[in-house]
Order: C-alpha cells, then sequence, then structure tokens
C-alpha cells in the first residue's frame, strides 16, 4: 500500500475544540492540532459555532453545520489550508 492510500484510510474518532485550535484524534492513536487560521470560515465563527461540528463520510471527515465548512482527515494529515476567502 501507497503512503498516499494509507492517508486515505485514516479515521478520526473525536475531535476537541480549544481556544486557539482544535485537534483531531486519530484511531491510530495519533492527535493532531490545527490552528484555526488554516481555514477562514473557522478563524472568524464563535466559540459556539465551532463547538457544533459532526463527522461526515464514515468519519473521513469533520463538518460545522452554521458556518457551513467542510474539512476532511486526509486533507488535515496532508498540511491543506484554506486561509483566504474566495474573492468575488
Amino acid at each position: 500500500m501507497n503512503f498516499l492510500a494509507e492517508i486515505q484510510e485514516v479515521l478520526a474518532i473525536d475531535v476537541r475544540i480549544e481556544q486557539n485550535k482544535f485537534y483531531v484524534q486519530l484511531e491510530d492513536g495519533r492527535e493532531i492540532g490545527v490552528p484555526y487560521n488554516w481555514f477562514w470560515l473557522l478563524n472568524q465563527a464563535t466559540d459556539a459555532e465551532r463547538k457544533d461540528w459532526r463527522f461526515i463520510s464514515d468519519r473521513y471527515g469533520i463538518h460545522w453545520e452554521v458556518i457551513d465548512e467542510d474539512i476532511s482527515i486526509a486533507g488535515i494529515i496532508k498540511g491543506h489550508k484554506n486561509q483566504e476567502p474566495p474573492r468575488p
């Protein structure tokens, strides 16, 4: 199995929301801290909006309902960011 395929198969088991970042606990025992400023919608969100998350795609992603943000676990592991809003 190649590395990319392994990343695509990593599942999250929990998300912890903190003041400056959120933490994703992975099924393999790792925990990854992600700063809110990696994702402009999360960076602008309130604490209550950040805490309103749920898993999607059988735990391969996280969805924030109120701010309509979806982030894949594979994207977090790869370091993908969405720091700026789309330009009109």
